[in-house]
């Protein structure tokens, strides 16, 4: 089982082993002796690549959009990690201690500093590691991608608002506002003349956006890209992305969550495993 499906951390329960990433035990620390001659250039050296070796770790929940955001840029940009689930519907008491709000993503980095919110912890992995650059090193091609995202900024509330509403004569209502942002979305692409919104390859804009695409025929809102022949055209692009098939939703899987975790079962985080 990959770490990513690994059984969420409840009220009451801790991570293994105790250490956080970004501490180090003192049996690690290197004898004085054996570094008398070793230049400050060097020595600085060898400590940002002992820094970098090290896994950083993310707190995250299976099911959540957010949190994928942050998965999917990791595996794109080949940073090793370890993903930690948490259960949103029973927290642990010190996870708190990362985030007062109580919400995943967390990026705990190798030297143990938190960053929250899905989009500042995917831009700080682009810069903080930036052999396999996600956002466009042109500045005006960066804005471009931040525009798109901006086009796209009411998509994640209209979809979970048609998860949570208990009312289902507010659906029709819900899927033509869904309707009307997407129309948007199909606009930019077909100005744009690339297979992704980012160019010809797959980039932050693309795994920024996708989740909540990835969920449309989980929840059966496929209807409202019907009329998107564009933006099917990039859904069938990414699903084809090893880094998106990698981190894919079972359907049955996701829709038991999506009982369970209405019902607020404690649990509903880790249904299916």
């Amino acid at each position: 089982m990959s770490e990513a499906s690994a059984r969420s951390l409840g009220k009451g329960e801790a991570v293994r082993g105790g250490q956080a990433p970004g501490t180090r035990d003192v049996r690690d620390a290197p004898d004085l002796r054996d570094i008398w001659s070793v230049t400050t250039s060097s020595l600085l050296q060898e400590a940002r690549l002992l820094v970098r070796s090290r896994r950083i770790r993310v707190y995250s929940m299976r099911f959540c959009p957010y949190a994928q955001r942050t998965r999917l840029v990791l595996k794109a940009k080949g940073i090793r990690h370890e993903v930690i689930n948490i259960n949103l519907k029973n927290k642990p008491e010190w996870f708190f201690q990362k985030n007062p709000s109580g919400l995943v993503p967390v990026l705990e980095d190798s030297r143990g500093r938190l960053i929250c919110e899905s989009l500042i912890t995917c831009e700080y992995l682009d810069e903080a590691y930036p052999e396999k650059k996600l956002f466009p090193d042109d500045p005006y091609e960066r804005a471009c991608q931040r525009m798109i995202l901006e086009l796209f900024s009411k998509v994640p509330s209209l979809v979970s608002s048609f998860i949570r509403t208990t009312k289902k004569e507010d659906h029709p209502g819900i899927k033509e506002e869904l309707r009307k942002e997407l129309s948007k979305l199909e606009k930019a692409m077909t100005n744009r003349k690339t297979a992704f919104f980012g160019g010809d390859s797959v980039s932050m804009v693309d795994y920024l956006m996708w989740p909540w695409f990835q969920r449309l025929e989980v929840l059966e809102l496929n209807e409202c890209v019907a009329h998107t022949p564009q933006l099917k055209l990039w859904m069938a692009a990414m699903e084809k992305d090893p880094i998106v098939s990698s981190d894919l939703i079972d359907a049955k899987t996701f829709r038991g969550f999506i009982s369970l975790y209405l019902q607020g079962s404690h649990e509903a985080c880790d249904y299916g495993l």
